[in-house]
């Protein structure tokens, strides 16, 4: 199986805009001067149209959090040492991390996959899916993080679980992840699909000091060097991605064929969705872009993609906390179109020139 196969078991059409000229009229009906909502008017557009309804609703989101290690992290490219990858999982389980405080308050079923964690659980929990490919991905300073044939299965189990794991009654999606060392990859994905120069991509990550993030853009040119710059976005999962990374990219495909509403988190969603996008270009129709992370090639991934984000408050956690953050904004889109009064239902007069 190839990326072609791939596109075509997991494509899908564009957005219907039959209801676009009508949701538009809604919109602008209301008791405000036109646009007076800024982007919550568009992104109430954008939800009525994947819902394909004037009513739209948001009904059962769900967090689903990938995790996983990575061989990179023996060159010292985090602040970190890779158990807080494991340990941040049992943190998820037990409900202490800002993920479980967020995603509780507005709802959210959570569950964790670990698509390549290196450690055993003690115990199984419903909370807990175990797709474990291997104990983390290898060095790809060194070599290629993992085979084609990993590649490939992580986006089946990925899209597997969005199948499995969601049903009509959940129509929101959202996306985080857990894994020292992610943001290295994140970036040379990035630095593949966008063409940006890796010096713009590589950022602090987990909160190097400048030293220790001159020291992770000297590794990654390194392994740059070593792997090249591949186009295909199966060869680019393999030489630089992780197991995480890659089941994330296949959930966000079964996401948008099933026609969720898709919030996408941070810098290393955002590279499941560019390996993704890059399979089935219609993704980013059905996908809203939660915040704009403090990590420093974000912005410049944002506007590759031309897109806006909800929220610029500096986060760059993870975990998917950016989406929940944001979650409250798509909730005010849905209320103020289902809810608020239209010129003539409020015997308001409209405007006149």
């Amino acid at each position: 199986m190839n990326s072609q196969s791939i596109l075509q078991k997991y494509s899908f059409p564009p957005l219907e805009k039959d209801l676009s000229q009508a949701l538009q009229s809604k919109i602008d009906q209301k008791t405000k001067p036109l646009g007076a909502l800024g982007e919550l008017e568009k992104i109430a557009l954008q939800i009525g149209l994947i819902q394909n309804t004037l009513i739209p609703e948001l009904k059962n989101p769900a967090l689903f959090l990938f995790a996983a290690d990575h061989g990179i992290t023996e060159e010292k490219v985090s602040a970190y040492p890779k158990e807080v990858t494991w340990q941040m999982v049992q943190n998820f389980l037990n409900g202490g991390a800002c993920s479980n405080v967020f995603s509780n308050f507005h709802g959210f079923t959570m569950k964790i996959v670990d698509a390549g964690v290196d450690h055993k659980w003690d115990q199984e929990n419903p909370d807990l899916i175990v797709k474990k490919i291997a104990n983390g991905t290898a060095n790809f300073n060194k070599t290629n993080a993992m085979t084609t044939e990993q590649a490939l299965l992580c986006l089946e189990i990925g899209a597997g679980i969005i199948e499995k794991e969601t049903t009509s009654l959940q129509n929101t999606i959202a996306f985080g992840e857990m894994g020292i060392g992610n943001t290295s990859s994140a970036s040379l994905i990035h630095h593949c699909i966008s063409e940006i120069p890796l010096d713009e991509l590589v950022g602090k990550g987990t909160g190097l000091d400048r030293e220790g993030r001159e020291r992770k853009f000297e590794v990654l040119k390194s392994s740059l060097k070593r792997g090249g710059t591949p186009t295909d976005p199966l060869e680019i999962l393999s030489e630089y991605g992780g197991f995480e990374i890659a089941m994330m990219t296949g959930a966000f495909l079964a996401a948008g064929k099933l026609k969720k509403v898709i919030l996408v988190d941070g810098f290393i969603a955002s590279a499941a969705f560019a390996i993704a996008n890059k399979i089935e270009p219609n993704l980013k129709d059905y996908c809203i872009f939660s915040h704009e992370s403090d990590e420093i090639g974000h912005k410049k991934i944002l506007a590759h993609y031309q897109v806006t984000p909800i929220l610029r408050l500096g986060m760059r956690l993870g975990e998917g906390t950016g989406a929940l953050a944001a979650y409250s904004i798509l909730q005010l889109s849905v209320k103020f179109l289902n809810e608020m009064a239209s010129f003539g239902e409020a015997k308001v007069s409209e405007k006149e020139i």
